[in-house]
């Protein structure tokens, strides 16, 4: 008999992550979403039935991320993967004028949480003995300056060589890990206004579509599975060939913050509101 494989997805409410979710579901995968957005996560959760369960966690403290490892282990008996997607725009505006706390707050979210969902998927896969796979989700703009804003491209780049770093020390368990690196993909992070989205992307993407959730959660799904069996401590961009162009994405965030006096920090899809203000 088939042993149906279990997997925790962060930011599984939204976005990346709930597509992420779908497709594993959609596979056989069980799957506990984790998600700040109580709201949404239980609707997420209750649209696909008893295999998929919603856990309540604030990825940056580790009880949360602990607990909802051990909610998959509980549930379902096992864990075979962890999908550390969960994310936020993060702050914004010079550098000069970014708050200290905003900062913080930026790597909490977007690095300590993957460190932490590391930490605790890799304890619980080296428990059972049976390896396992952790896919962190980056961005095409650890890769370059330009590309987003600072706080968040330096987050990203950090999670870009966590994933090297625990692919290394955690081959000789066989737990696989790997990082995507998505471009602009249509998520509440870019905001509602798809057709600017589509103007800055026709001059900076050589793909003609706009990459979709649905895309990146291929890949993670591919990385998740036995097809990648002999593949750790990558990074697969998912970008329509953006980075291969050479990005210079500020545009796609609504413009340069910078350049419009602005300054603040933006907490995505967690159902808290951004802080901007006039500098």
């Amino acid at each position: 008999m088939t042993v149906s494989r279990a997997a925790l997805v962060t930011g599984g409410a939204s976005g990346i992550g709930r597509a992420t979710v779908a497709r594993l579901h959609a596979v056989g995968w069980r799957v506990v979403l984790a998600d700040l957005n109580a709201e949404n996560g239980e609707r997420v959760a209750a649209e696909f039935g008893p295999t998929v369960r919603f856990a309540p966690a604030d990825v940056s403290v580790e009880a949360d991320v602990a607990r909802a490892v051990a909610t998959c282990v509980a549930d379902f008996g096992r864990i075979d993967c962890v999908v550390n997607n969960a994310g936020v725009g993060g702050a914004f505006g010079a550098l000069t004028d970014i708050a200290v706390e905003h900062w913080d707050y930026t790597f909490a979210v977007l690095v300590r949480s993957v460190f932490l969902g590391i930490k605790h998927g890799a304890r619980a896969m080296q428990a059972a003995g049976r390896g396992g796979s952790i896919v962190n989700t980056a961005s095409v703009a650890a890769f370059s300056g330009g590309a987003g804003p600072q706080a968040y491209s330096a987050a990203k780049a950090a999670v870009v060589n966590l994933g090297r770093v625990a692919a290394a020390e955690l081959a000789g368990d066989r737990i696989r890990v790997n990082t995507v690196c998505p471009g602009l993909i249509v998520t509440p992070l870019i905001g509602s206004d798809l057709e600017a989205a589509r103007t800055v992307m026709n001059e900076a993407q050589p793909w003609p579509d706009l990459g979709t959730p649905e895309d990146v959660a291929e890949v993670i799904a591919f990385l998740a599975g036995d097809g990648a069996r002999f593949v750790t401590g990558e990074e697969i961009t998912v970008d329509g060939g953006l980075r291969a162009a050479g990005p210079r994405m500020q545009a796609a965030y609504g413009g340069d913050p910078r350049a419009r006096g602005l300054t603040g920090v933006n907490r995505g899809s967690t159902g808290r509101p951004p802080t901007v203000r006039r500098v």
